[in-house]
């Protein structure tokens, strides 16, 4: 049981925090988003490991990430299809990563890692380290947020996002971030019981400790259970949740 604690710790604050971002990315309609962040984010890391041996490699994680997150809130500003010009930056990112690893030994051992992280090997020292920075992200969140307007709040929204990927991909991978802040609230927006945020967080949870079990018991990889266990009972339970549309003739 000991060798859970801390990643469940650990999934528990990545759950909390992705919802709320999650709640914003569903209700401005540019879904990939995140996973735009996070590609670019693993781009920067990319970066550090393929031309400085892993030297500066929060820095590069941050800057490529803080980039496309201004770039993306500039975007929203624009007369112009957003969730194409956010799918360009993807397949940037992605692309990148390959052509920055192409030559290095260790490229795609990292570009795994990068994808989905085995989050069962995470140290306490990470968790602390997660668990303030969330922690100040999520302060700015409910003082400052609720107090901004127009670009300036658009600014501060994706600042805060790019601030948590950054940490979010080193930890858990894009795949796994893509989907803890997509599935939960995707799942909750589609029922009426519960407040969303509330449902999301019980239903993020329960992937994640599902996840770890049925990933060390059977031994399979954890981050990528993970992403795939809740792309899976997400799908479902969307398709469940759902009305059926009114046919016209």
């Amino acid at each position: 049981m000991d060798l859970f604690l801390i990643p469940l710790a650990l999934c528990l604050i990545l759950v909390l925090i992705h919802t709320w971002f999650g709640m914003g990315i569903l209700a401005r309609g540019i879904i990939f988003t995140d996973l735009a962040i996070a590609q670019m984010a693993a781009l920067g890391s990319s970066v550090s490991l393929g031309y400085f041996h892993g030297e500066y490699l929060y820095l590069f994680t941050l800057v490529f990430s803080l980039g496309t997150g201004m770039l993306i809130a500039y975007a929203t500003t624009r007369a112009l299809q957003l969730e194409a010009f956010i799918g360009l930056i993807y397949v940037m990112g992605a692309s990148g990563i390959l052509m920055v690893l192409a030559h290095s030994s260790e490229g795609m051992e990292h570009f795994k890692s990068l994808l989905a992280n085995d989050i069962l090997f995470v140290t306490f020292d990470q968790v602390k380290y997660a668990m303030v920075l969330y922690g100040v992200i999520g302060l700015l969140a409910w003082k400052l947020y609720p107090k901004t307007t127009g670009v300036k709040r658009e600014v501060l929204f994706f600042t805060l996002l790019s601030l948590t990927v950054t940490s979010s991909v080193g930890l858990a991978g894009v795949l796994v971030v893509f989907v803890l802040l997509i599935a939960p609230v995707l799942v909750a927006s589609m029922q009426k019981r519960l407040p969303v945020y509330i449902f999301a967080i019980v239903f993020g949870w329960s992937i994640c400790v599902s996840a770890i079990f049925l990933a060390f018991y059977i031994d399979l990889p954890t981050g990528y259970t993970m992403a795939g266990l809740g792309a899976l009972l997400a799908l479902l339970s969307v398709l469940i949740l759902s009305d059926k549309k009114n046919s016209t003739t």
